[in-house]
């Protein structure tokens, strides 16, 4: 019993030393480094207190130092924190051989459904990535364009019940561009057909609202998916699983199978992916897109189902959260500004004038002044507020002696260098005019919304197309009322910058001539 006792806490003293040698990595190596960042959690403590997103915590960490690069600690992995906009993108372009996986979990063969885009690595990437980009050209995007006008239709037509006929009334705005995203993904990724705003309880919302669980283990399970691949895959061989992933698997599957067996074709990503399972590859002509496609003897697939679910599973991630927020931040900064609020709302109405009073592809993409509150809302509140690569080769920082040891993960706050005012004067300030040509404010390769390079966001002009349909909409019938101008908090769980209580603007209802 002595001796089991005695081996306790020699195995304790040693795992105690063996962290300490851990957390004095860069200190060691002469690196600049956040003095933090300690055990067991590094820079992440916040975190795991619950007083922080993953994001933010990062975000802390770059306010806190004024060097170009800084060595910290996610959890108990040395990692470097890029704090330079111009290293920053030389890491996402020009020097992308060292730093081309983001280094997330991923088990293609094992577990096919954690290979989306965002998590492959190397050539298995590169090859998914030019399998899909045929998914997101412009003739595409303008052929699932209705689809995503009929749900804002529906959107406009759930606020007009929510108000009263005279007077303005407070909504949550990010709650109903939620469902409008939502709605979105599921019939342009899933194909299915729902009325989230009419029927909130449906299957689908049901399961993707799994989510956004907010709780420590939570937390603790997306910090590990992320930061520490090796511990997710012993859990993932434990039995441990992605409950949501797996329900959508269940839905594309019935999918696929109803459509081939009553030959359905609708013109949507999911439509496009299926023809990806059977030819392996999407048609670049776009009058062979929307048509039934089969293998060459009729059973050999190019991709299997998971993989094409784990594809429409990080859409629907990446997706839903991003245009939902973007579209609210954008109607709430307006709030406080009523000079760009007025500006926005003439060039909506002017370009309704002149197109009979419809908002088409085409005439989305050309409203300027819109295309300007979007960069500035992108700036001030990028989807993602980090981007994270692994080393993938041993890097030596530019003009300095300093060494990046492959397999360590490089992050870069997007969110601290989009506030920094060395990069964007006044970085509070909700500007439009810094993006314009004649008023330019800004420092360029600073920004970087979507990412940078070969890995920058496949899906961007898709969430665009879908955030400025629901500014437009939502301007085009209701009035906005100006309020005070005051900062949003953001919700502790998960990376991206969920904004906490909502984003509560007051609305009424236009009185149209």
């Amino acid at each position: 019993m002595l001796s089991l006792g005695l081996l306790i806490i020699t195995l304790l003293v040693l795992g105690w030393y063996y962290l300490k040698h851990q957390y004095s990595y860069w200190e060691r190596r002469g690196f600049p480094y956040d003095k933090d960042a300690g055990i067991p959690f590094g820079c992440l403590a916040s975190v795991w207190r619950m007083e922080r997103g993953m994001g933010m915590a990062i975000y802390d960490v770059y306010m806190k130092s004024k060097e170009r690069f800084l060595g910290t600690y996610l959890l108990y992995r040395p990692a470097v924190l890029v704090r330079d906009a111009e290293l920053a993108r030389r890491v996402l372009t020009q020097d992308f051989a060292s730093f081309h996986d983001r280094g997330v979990y991923v088990e293609e063969e094992k577990n096919p459904l954690s290979a989306s885009i965002f998590s492959l690595r190397g050539q298995s990437w590169r090859s998914m990535r030019h399998k899909l980009s045929p998914c997101f050209t412009s003739g595409k995007l303008k052929s699932m364009y209705s689809t995503s006008e009929d749900i804002g239709n529906k959107m406009v037509a759930h606020l007009q019940k929510e108000l009263p006929e005279q007077g303005a009334k407070e909504i949550d705005l990010k709650e109903v561009t939620q469902t409008y995203a939502i709605d979105i993904i599921a019939s342009v990724i899933f194909g299915l057909d729902v009325n989230s705003f009419e029927q909130p309880d449906n299957k689908f919302k049901k399961v993707v609202s799994l989510i956004r669980r907010n709780n420590r283990f939570a937390a603790f399970i997306g910090m590990i998916i992320v930061l520490i691949p090796s511990i997710a895959k012993f859990m993932v061989r434990m039995g441990l699983r992605n409950p949501v992933a797996v329900a959508l698997l269940a839905i594309v599957k019935d999918t696929i199978e109803y459509r081939e067996k009553h030959g359905i074709v609708r013109k949507d990503m999911l439509q496009l992916l299926m023809q990806l399972r059977n030819k392996g590859s999407i048609d670049d002509d776009e009058n062979k897109n929307w048509n039934i496609q089969t293998s060459e003897d009729g059973e050999i697939k190019s991709i299997s189902l998971e993989t094409i679910t784990a594809q429409a599973f990080i859409f629907y991630v990446a997706g839903q959260e991003t245009t939902a927020s973007t579209t609210a931040f954008t109607l709430y900064e307006l709030a406080q500004y009523p000079e760009h609020l007025k500006r926005l709302q003439a060039e909506v109405d002017e370009t309704l004038k002149q197109n009979d009073g419809k908002i088409t592809y085409d005439a989305l993409n050309k409203m300027e002044f819109l295309e300007l509150c979007l960069q500035e809302s992108l700036r001030k509140y990028p989807g993602l507020p980090i981007l994270n690569r692994e080393c993938t080769e041993d890097y030596t920082i530019p003009d300095t002696n300093h060494v990046i040891k492959k397999g360590t993960p490089v992050v870069i706050s997007l969110h601290g260098i989009h506030r920094d005012p060395e990069y964007f004067p006044d970085p509070d300030k909700y500007d439009p005019y810094r993006f314009a040509e004649e008023t330019k404010n800004y420092n360029p390769i600073a920004y970087m919304p979507f990412g940078e390079g070969p890995r920058i966001c496949i899906a961007q002009r898709m969430g665009r197309v879908n955030v400025k349909l629901a500014i437009v909409k939502i301007l085009q019938n209701f009035n906005i009322e100006v309020m005070s101008k005051r900062e949003l908090e953001f919700e502790i769980s998960g990376i991206v910058l969920t904004p906490k209580n909502g984003v509560k603007v007051r609305l009424s209802k236009r009185v149209l001539n």
